[in-house]
C-alpha cells in the first residue's frame, strides 16, 4: 500500500536547481511501488470550495513571475485522470465534503515542480484537488482521512506545500547551512507534534506553535500537511532542511 506525502516545494527554481531535495524525492519515488494515479493538494489552488481537476490532459502552468525565461519552458505533460476525479468527488461526498469538477484547471508549480523530479517520464495520470484554505487545518484532516483508502487502490496521495513559508524574510545570499533559529524552533515543534501524534496541539498549531504567525503569515502552505497526516497514520521523515535561510524544505510520509 502507498504511504500518503507531504512535501515542501520550495520555490518554482527547484525544478532546475533541486539541491538536496531532489535526490530525496528521486529515491522517495524509486522505493515506493509505482503509482497508478496520483492525487495533489497544493497550496497554490486557494479555493472556498472543493474542486478536483478532470481534465484529460491539464496544461503545465507557470504560475509564477520574475524567473529565468528557461523556467518557462518546462513542460510536465502527465495525463489527467478524469475518472479518479469523478470517483474522488462521490467520496467526498458520501463525507460530506461536496465537491466538484473543473476541467479547465492546469498543473500548478505546487503540483508539477515536485513530480518532476519524482517521475520526470510524466507517465503517470494526475488529478488536483483545490485547498478550501480558510476552513483550517481540522477540514484538511477530514478530507485526507475521506480518501485514505485510495492508498490501498494504487493512488499516491500528496500535500504539496512548505513547512515554513515566510517569503518576506527570506536571505536569497544564504547556503543551505544558514538556518534561522525561529524556523528550525516551528520545523521542530512541528515534528514532535507529528511523531507523538498530538492532533489537538497540531489543529492549534497559531497559538501553541513557536512562531507560527512568523514562519506562516498565512496558512496555505502548511494546510497540506494535515491533508497528508489523515489519509496516513504512521509519521516518519523522509528529507529535512532549510534554503534562503528559513524556507523549509521537509518531506513526510504517513504509512
Amino acid at each position: 500500500m502507498l504511504p500518503s506525502l507531504f512535501i515542501s516545494h520550495g520555490s518554482p527554481m527547484l525544478a532546475l536547481q533541486p539541491g538536496a531535495s531532489g535526490p530525496a524525492l528521486a529515491r522517495l519515488a524509486a522505493e515506493l511501488p509505482k503509482p497508478r494515479v496520483i492525487l495533489v493538494v497544493s497550496a497554490h489552488w486557494e479555493s472556498p470550495e472543493l474542486l478536483l481537476s478532470s481534465a484529460a490532459q491539464p496544461a503545465t502552468w507557470h504560475d509564477f513571475g520574475g524567473f529565468p525565461a528557461e523556467l518557462y519552458a518546462v513542460q510536465y505533460p502527465a495525463p489527467g485522470a478524469p475518472e479518479l476525479a469523478h470517483q474522488v468527488a462521490e467520496l467526498l461526498s458520501e463525507q460530506g465534503l461536496p465537491a466538484r469538477l473543473d476541467a479547465q484547471r492546469p498543473f500548478d508549480h505546487g503540483t508539477w515542480v515536485p513530480l518532476s523530479l519524482m517521475y520526470p517520464d510524466a507517465d503517470v495520470p494526475v488529478v488536483q484537488l483545490s485547498l478550501p484554505s480558510r476552513l483550517g487545518p481540522a477540514f484538511q484532516t477530514r478530507v485526507g482521512q475521506a480518501l485514505a483508502h485510495l492508498r490501498q487502490d494504487g493512488v499516491l496521495l500528496i500535500g504539496s506545500g512548505s513547512i515554513t513559508h515566510n517569503l518576506g524574510e527570506l536571505d536569497w545570499r544564504a547556503g543551505p547551512e544558514v538556518v534561522e533559529p525561529w524556523a528550525r524552533e516551528f520545523r521542530d515543534w512541528i515534528v514532535e507534534q507529528l511523531a507523538s501524534d498530538d492532533e489537538t496541539a497540531l489543529h492549534d498549531y497559531r497559538n501553541r506553535a513557536p512562531h507560527a504567525a512568523r514562519n506562516h503569515p498565512s496558512d496555505e502552505h502548511l494546510l497540506p500537511l494535515y491533508f497528508a497526516r489523515g489519509a496516513g497514520q504512521h509519521f516518519a521523515l523522509v528529507h529535512q532542511g532549510f534554503t534562503l535561510g528559513a524556507l523549509g524544505m521537509d518531506i513526510y510520509r504517513f504509512d
